[in-house]
């Protein structure tokens, strides 16, 4: 099953500005954390962001398409011009964990954002999208010469590096079924509309995606959707999710914290 997919903003973006549904997905219980960082070059002026794009080599990806592997040479960052990456670990067995998805102004690629490493994680496009890569030697000057692109990847990092961490927190302190009910309010909140049985999710989003998230197989997300559905909490119809109860989503995630 998968849900109604969400607009994906086409064309190039200009770096400095956040379009409507650029927002990160992430599973955190930091409601401050949800709209991700702030755009990597949103503090650059036009000549430098003219100046960076230069040194950047653009490329566009289907849905599906692989960006980066797991294992495979770094070098560099990519920007997100339109679309969604997600990014996430696979397990010596096989197994997948979904870290987060990024959307328009974020980068993707870290830890590590110049050159000489192997990758942690892979990226792969959630959407169509069109990248800017950043090669690590021609990043690595430009971050001495523009002192505002060194912060933005500072603060990238940084809030990368937390959202990862609350992860670990959540995967080892909430319940699946906690995480569930929390990852089902975050999609709510992001993607949103209003529909006559309540709010509908529309994202796309495959059980198997909402399983990598929350850490279980796709079988229990979907046998847990349907017990949901049978007590009346959602609703599932032409292929998308409907919260009827959010309120006892609430109740099913615990007290979060702010």
């Amino acid at each position: 099953m998968m849900l109604q997919a969400t607009n994906v903003v086409r064309g190039t973006v200009p770096p400095a500005v956040r379009p409507a549904g650029s927002s990160s997905l992430l599973l955190t219980e930091n409601q401050q954390w949800i709209g991700g960082p702030p755009p990597l070059m949103d503090k650059l002026s036009q000549r430098e962001r003219e100046l960076v794009l230069k040194q950047g080599r653009r490329k566009v990806l289907n849905r599906g398409q692989t960006l980066f592997s797991q294992g495979g040479k770094h070098d560099g960052i990519w920007l997100i011009e339109s679309g969604r990456i997600r990014v996430f670990y696979t397990s010596p067995l096989g197994r997948e964990i979904t870290l987060a998805y990024w959307h328009v102004g974020n980068f993707v690629g870290g830890p590590e954002v110049f050159e000489g490493t192997v990758h942690q994680w892979s990226g792969v496009a959630s959407s169509n999208c069109s990248v800017v890569h950043l090669p690590g030697r021609e990043l690595r000057t430009l971050a001495a010469e523009i002192p505002n692109l060194a912060i933005g990847l500072i603060e990238g990092l940084t809030f990368k590096g937390k959202c990862y961490s609350a992860l670990a927190q959540m995967l080892g302190t909430r319940s699946i079924t906690q995480r569930l009910a929390h990852l089902l309010l975050h999609l709510v909140e992001l993607y949103g509309v209003a529909d006559a049985d309540g709010t509908v999710i529309a994202a796309a989003f495959t059980h198997a995606d909402i399983a990598h998230m929350v850490g279980a197989t796709r079988q229990w997300v979907t046998i847990s959707l349907k017990r949901m559905q049978e007590k009346g909490i959602v609703v599932t119809k032409r292929s998308q999710v409907v919260v009827c109860r959010p309120d006892v989503l609430e109740e099913m995630r615990g007290q979060a914290s702010d």
